[in-house]
């Protein structure tokens, strides 16, 4: 919000000489962050002149240029006798000046920029020889100045209602001088978005008396009138509930003068605060929302039908809007129609975020209806995100605007114009709907004080909440019912009273404790094994990323998930950052392999990345809201179990993806592409480090390539993931590179098992025996089986076992492979013998050609 100071000292105590970086302070200890700061953009000699004489001069360029004499006043106009470039007969002193505008006369002030002004955009004026004369100085437009857009006309003053003398100072004639603040507001308080909301907070932090301009009890406010123009609220598809509008007020005023303009004053306001003046009766409804916090919009009468609809959109209606994008309404968008008295209607705005150009007001407009209204902010929050359309309007409409507003900010809207554009007030005012009662709340005043931390007394307690608007009600024993403010739709609980009181009574009053951490905690297991799979997976070169973890039915298609697979089941957000990413990720996988996509798409040609984190799942929610507790208060580990059966599972996952070369090119060799191998070893090695034991099979499933993933299964049970090649049509809707390999697993999964790992042992100090054989087995017969069958086999002396070799070809059946191992013995007593550990392979073999029919390849 670009607060301007002069325009704060309307309404408070607003001295003039107080430092704007000082008030920024001020303000940012009570929450009100300071977001920029726009001083005085125009220095040096900017003054009044009074064009004497204008000789138009044809050049030969084809344009036509006007050689002015321009009287600046006496402290610097030349000297009469000698004058730098003098017009023949030339007596009077002034200044000589080339000018491309047509639209003033000689007699007309104007502004004229010295030599040494600097201008906006560090545009510095020096005199300078052109079209045969030397200008000395330059009169100015307002797009010169930064007061608008016309670069074409130069200002007239008696055109802006201003007048001067040739030589007064023009930067204070056009306020060029006034310093605005811009102050971030966040969501929760849409009140400060407004001139009204900014002075209330001044006038507490100042601990000045406020008048509130925008309560019905103090400004002047229409009753309704049976005649009013009417209006119909036809709601038939409130969202959760809540009806779109539930008050809607509109005057009307007739007879306004089209040829009238903007005064300077506001026109110079508007563009202080960031917003471009376009016409009268326009700039009139800005202004009185930038003041009062209420949009308001204007409709040609004589464009409008007999009476306005406010309704739900039908789905897949079309409307363009004053941007001239022609948009396609949801069901859910809310609209402003009218409705004639044929039957016909129109779509004249969405409702809250912009209107169209149907009955909008123009040059020969006379008679308008001002329409005030309150919307539901996350109706007008849903359109606004569905359509990309954020404007001054739905910014304060979803943030909360006043319910009781409307009247009062349509009655200043209306005498505006009737003071302005000579129009007339009809007595006729449609009233449709009314303001919620305002919400009561106790809060005792310890409360507040064991929160935040600072003793505050009942005293102040009521002295700062009746600042802020509230009516506070003392009912002893240090127990306050206070009355919230209609404007503060976000006070709903005592704690957000709390808030209030910390806030308004200042930030730094709040000691800042750090707490004592609890000795000899250290990370606990999760977090070692966080540590572990990270450091393991950053030094086989991952490079880790976060993605968003957000995602959308489509990629649930896009990766060939079945209808019935449970990765679908996604939890859907209420209030999405995006309407196209509206569904919570029930894998890492469908959000990771984007970054990979990105990456690609902007030139890499090697990637290895991997992402931790979290996702869920709607199987299985839970029902019972979990309990809720005191700021400060830590829950016991059964309440903790309660809070967490409360909300949905959220598992910690461990995902990811190479594509390129996992061996790099070089003088060493050609290097080698990355496969289906390298991320299953991976995975394997993550369960190793962890201390487990998996098992491997073949994975057929979505979105792995059949015959070249694996899923591995815990020894204590359970999954803990899958790891493999990316299914062709995968790799192919998400523009992946060819044979992309992927991995994610469960760390949750993994840390529910026991460590295998066991340290009782004494290490044998005897030398071991090793042992080589190939078998020949069927080819769908996973190595892994073979590989536990030779282990049983073999005994307790088989330290480890290998496999070394893998062959397929014309030498071998077909349907049949060969596997090669090399078992390591090594007794704990003694040093075996050769025999012993031919014994112990060959127990092996045997084992296996019984279970599995292998033959020793010879």
């Amino acid at each position: 919000m670009r607060v301007p100071l002069s325009w704060l000292a309307d309404y408070v105590d607003y001295p003039a000489d107080t430092d704007a970086h000082a008030l920024a302070a001020e303000f940012a200890a009570i929450g009100l962050e300071e977001e920029d700061y726009f001083g005085a953009e125009v220095t040096g000699p900017l003054v009044v002149g009074r064009v004497l004489d204008l000789v138009k001069e044809e050049h030969k360029n084809g344009k036509t240029v006007n050689w002015c004499r321009v009287d600046v006043g006496p402290e610097h106009n030349e000297a009469a006798d000698d004058p730098k470039d003098p017009q023949p007969g030339e007596e009077r002193p002034s200044r000589g000046i080339i000018c491309g505008a047509h639209n003033f006369v000689p007699g007309d002030l104007v502004v004229v920029s010295l030599p040494g002004v600097v201008l906006p955009g560090d545009f510095r004026i020096a005199a300078r020889k052109t079209y045969g004369h030397t200008s000395d100085g330059m009169i100015c437009s307002a797009a010169e100045l930064g007061l608008g857009e016309d670069h074409d006309g130069i200002i007239v003053l008696t055109d802006l209602g201003l007048s001067g003398e040739p030589g007064d100072d023009a930067i204070a004639l056009l306020g060029l001088d006034d310093v605005t603040l811009d102050v971030n507001v966040t969501p929760d308080r849409g009140y400060q978005l407004s001139m009204r909301g900014i002075a209330r907070e001044y006038a507490q932090m100042k601990g000045q008396s406020f008048t509130d301009i925008g309560s019905p009890e103090v400004a002047a406010v229409n009753a309704p009138t049976a005649d009013g123009f009417p209006v119909v609220i036809d709601d038939a598809r409130p969202i959760d509930g809540v009806p779109g509008s539930d008050v809607f007020t509109a005057l009307q005023v007739t007879g306004i003068d089209p040829t009238k303009t903007t005064p300077y004053w506001m026109r110079r306001r508007l563009i202080e605060a960031g917003m471009r003046p376009i016409s009268l009766v326009v700039d009139i409804t800005n202004y009185v929302m930038l003041e009062l916090g209420q949009p308001l919009h204007a409709y040609d009468t004589a464009l409008l039908g007999e009476e306005i609809v406010v309704r739900r959109a039908e789905a897949g209606e079309k409307f363009t809007t004053l941007d001239d994008v022609e948009r396609t309404l949801d069901a859910e968008d809310l609209l402003i129609t009218d409705r004639s008295a044929d039957g016909s209607s129109k779509i004249i705005g969405l409702a809250g975020v912009m209107g169209g150009a149907a009955v909008e007001v123009n040059d020969a407009t006379t008679d308008v209806v001002i329409e005030a209204a309150h919307f539901d902010p996350i109706s007008i929050a849903r359109t606004s995100r569905r359509h990309k359309l954020s404007s001054e309007a739905s910014r304060r409409f979803e943030r909360g605007v006043d319910p009781r507003l409307g009247p009062v900010a349509a009655r200043r809207c209306a005498d505006l114009l009737v003071e302005l554009a000579g129009g007339t007030l009809s007595a006729a005012t449609a009233q449709i709907g009314d303001a919620p009662e305002p919400t009561v709340i106790d809060l005792a005043v310890d409360r507040v004080s064991s929160v935040v931390g600072v003793d505050y007394s009942a005293a102040e307690a009521i002295s700062l909440l009746e600042g802020i608007g509230a009516g506070v009600e003392d009912r002893g024993d240090g127990l306050l019912r206070v009355t919230v403010p209609s404007w503060r739709s976000d006070i709903t609980a005592d704690i957000d009273l709390v808030e209030e009181v910390a806030r308004t009574g200042g930030y730094d009053r709040i000691p800042s404790v750090q707490p004592a951490a609890r000795a000899g905690a250290g990370l606990t297991d999760a977090q070692r094994a966080r540590r572990r799979i990270s450091n393991l997976l950053t030094a086989d070169g991952f490079t880790e990323v976060l993605s968003y973890p957000f995602t959308s039915a489509k990629r649930d298609d896009e990766m060939r998930l079945e209808a019935d697979d449970p990765r679908r089941l996604h939890i859907r957000l209420a209030n999405p950052m995006s309407e196209d990413l509206p569904l919570l990720r029930t894998t890492l996988l469908s959000t990771l392999l984007d970054v990979a996509t990105r990456n690609f798409g902007r030139g890499a040609k090697d990637v290895a990345l991997f992402e931790a984190g979290l996702v869920s799942s709607a199987a299985d929610l839970p029902t019972t809201p979990g309990p809720r507790f005191l700021p400060g208060y830590h829950p016991t580990a059964e309440q903790l179990e309660e809070i967490y059966a409360s909300v949905p599972a959220q598992p910690y996952h461990y995902a990811g993806v190479v594509a390129g070369h996992a061996e790099f090119p070089g003088v060493w060799g050609k290097g080698r592409r990355a496969d289906a191998a390298d991320v299953i070893d991976i995975v394997r090695r993550i369960a190793a480090v962890s201390g487990d034991e998996v098992s491997v099979e073949a994975e057929r499933g979505a979105p792995w390539h059949p015959g070249r993933a694996a899923k591995f299964t815990l020894a204590g049970g359970g999954v803990l993931g899958y790891a493999g090649e990316l299914h062709p049509k995968v790799i192919e809707n998400l523009g992946l590179p060819a044979r992309t390999v992927a991995f994610e697993i469960d760390l949750d999964a993994l840390l529910a098992q026991a460590d295998l790992r066991t340290w009782d042992g004494a290490l044998s100090t005897y030398p071991v025996s090793r042992q080589d054989v190939a078998l020949v087995v069927d080819a769908d017969l996973p190595a892994q089986t073979l590989a536990a069958t030779l282990t049983e086999g073999a005994g307790d002396d088989l330290e480890a076992l290998e496999i070394f070799d893998l062959y397929t070809g014309d030498q071998l059946p077909e349907g049949k492979k060969s596997l090669a191992f090399r078992l390591t013995f090594r007794a704990p007593d003694r040093t075996l013998k050769a025999d012993e550990a031919s014994a112990m392979r060959e127990a092996a073999t045997a084992l296996a050609t019984e279970r599995h029919g292998a033959q020793v390849r010879s």
